[in-house]
């Protein structure tokens, strides 16, 4: 009997193999199609012939793990301890897992904000656990006291996600504000901040859940440098979470991976040193901007990004059909593939809105762009 039954093939693997089947622009799943940074090329070339090749500690490489703590201390003004409240994982989605399973028990419930990134039931279901999905406004805003009436004795956890994937929402003051009440109510609620887009926003500076003191107790923040630093494959995320919560996710940790591939640890160490996360906002923010403005001629409508290289459009002037069928038709007719917003929703909720990944070289923009236009 499957543990997972309503687990189905990803719309992502779907989308992106239908684009190749029909060679379409893959605007579909999150990650950039431009080269790596050189500098960081040329530090991995340098360490294949190094002796970095064998298990790092568990918790990371020590030199990276002072490199989060001052790049935490830089970006938000917390310290942590390096040795005690960080993390690296293999991957965002494996700390997000390996969290949930560590902290989360058998008939717990844990409350997901929909749209919601596909990562996040399975692991609760695992636990035997309930997902208590709750839908955001129309707006893509929370409705806290929706949040606030779906908590009880047996809620866990409360995820967010922030800068939110796919609607490219952020969070402001008065949400942390309205959570944090919420969390004061509730005492044994943990957060599980997924952060991470936090080095992608624009007009408006990343709120996160680092910045708000009376949280540091009880939240999990989740990070990548696979978004940050443009390397999505190398699979490299970390945690950081108080020493009560760090311990017990640790001991899931070491016996899902134990350790995180030791070359690439050694390489964002180093990278670090040279290149500052903070300016990647202003290629993405670049980047945003010649996307919108090469649809505007197009008959999408396009929602607000704030942050995420993600941008949701509304096809209701285009078409009456649910998003599956429109995306995969924008696919095999106009040679584009985009990601169904449906397809976040636990019930499917079909809004005819579409996600469109920008991070993208500006020849690529361009091309789909004209496909667009045509639409």
């Amino acid at each position: 009997m499957s543990k997972l039954p309503n687990v189905k093939t990803s719309i992502f693997s779907i989308m992106s193999k239908m684009a190749a089947e029909y060679n379409a622009i893959n605007l579909s799943q999150g990650f950039p199609n431009f080269p790596v940074d050189k500098k960081l090329t040329t530090i991995v070339e340098k360490l294949a012939s190094e002796n970095v090749h064998q298990y790092v500690p568990m918790a990371g490489y020590p030199p990276l793990l002072d490199k989060i703590a001052h790049l935490t201390k830089n970006s938000y003004n917390r310290s942590v301890s390096s040795d005690i409240e960080i993390l690296v994982t293999a991957g965002a989605t494996q700390g997000i897992f390996t969290a949930i399973q560590a902290l989360v028990n058998s008939n717990e419930e844990v409350i997901i904000l929909d749209p919601s990134y596909d990562c996040y039931e399975a692991p609760i279901l695992l636990c035997n656990a309930k997902p208590v999905r709750i839908p955001l406004n129309d707006d893509y805003t929370v409705n806290w006291q929706t949040v606030k009436e779906a908590c009880s004795n047996k809620t866990r956890m409360i995820i967010i996600n922030n800068p939110h994937n796919p609607t490219g929402k952020t969070l402001n003051q008065a949400d942390f504000a309205s959570l944090i009440k919420i969390m004061d109510a509730f005492p044994d609620i943990i957060l599980l901040s997924d952060e991470v887009y936090e080095y992608i926003t624009f007009e408006e500076k990343h709120l996160s859940a680092h910045l708000q003191p009376t949280l540091a107790n009880r939240a999990i923040v989740v990070s990548s440098f696979g978004k940050s630093l443009h390397i999505t494959g190398w699979k490299i995320g970390y945690l950081i979470a108080p020493e009560h919560l760090m311990i017990e996710i640790k001991k899931v940790h070491q016996y899902l991976v134990f350790s995180v591939n030791s070359i690439c640890q050694v390489a964002i160490s180093q990278y670090l040193d040279v290149v500052s996360i903070e300016n990647i906002r202003e290629s993405y923010q670049q980047k945003r901007d010649l996307f919108r403005s090469l649809l505007k001629s197009s008959r999408f409508e396009l929602l607000p990004c704030e942050g995420t290289y993600f941008q949701v459009a509304s096809y209701t002037k285009i078409s009456n059909e649910n998003d599956v069928d429109f995306c995969k038709r924008l696919i095999t007719e106009h040679g584009v593939a985009a990601i169904p917003i449906s397809s976040f929703y636990e019930n499917g909720t079909d809004l005819k809105l579409i996600r469109f990944c920008f991070a993208k070289d500006d020849e690529t923009l361009r091309t789909a762009a004209i496909k667009l236009c045509q639409v």
